[in-house]
């Protein structure tokens, strides 16, 4: 038995060594989204941590086997959708992935529900998901794209 315990121990202590990158990117600020005060404050709190490179890391960013998830979570959020970057991501990309921002915003599938345990702050209430719904709506439309099919099928 002490065998065992000895083993996870060293394990535990050894995937502490092994690190992902926690650096944030230089924003560009001509090429980051700038919208409406409020637009912004929604999207700060509850979704630039992954969709942007203004991460706020956490203490447990330190903590491996979290770490790596919270990397391939951030990694996959900034791939998804990256609001550093947001002038220079293709109109028509850009519109497929608003599309599905007004979709998991819908359907609550974001913030996602791990993130949340920790940012209680980051849950959307009912008017926080109007003010992103609807600012998701008028990019969609802006870029040429129309929301009634995402209203058809009420997602």
């Amino acid at each position: 038995m002490k065998i065992v315990v000895y083993f996870l121990v060293g394990f535990a202590i050894v995937i502490q060594l092994f690190r992902p990158d926690f650096k944030n990117p230089t924003v560009d600020e001509k090429v980051a989204l700038n919208a409406d005060p409020h637009v912004m404050n929604v999207l700060k709190t509850s979704c630039y941590d992954c969709h942007s490179d203004e991460t706020k890391y956490p203490w447990y960013q330190n903590v491996a086997p979290v770490s790596w998830i919270m990397s391939d979570h951030i990694q996959r959020g900034r791939k998804a959708l990256d609001f550093s970057n947001w002038a220079n991501i293709d109109p028509k990309v850009k519109l497929l992935r608003l599309e599905r921002a007004t979709q998991v915003i819908k359907n609550e599938m974001m913030p996602k529900h791990e993130y949340l345990l920790m940012h209680k702050n980051a849950i959307l209430n009912n008017e926080e998901k109007q003010t992103l719904e609807k600012f998701f709506d008028e990019q969609i439309i802006e870029l040429g794209g129309s929301t009634s099919t995402l209203k058809k099928y009420n997602i």
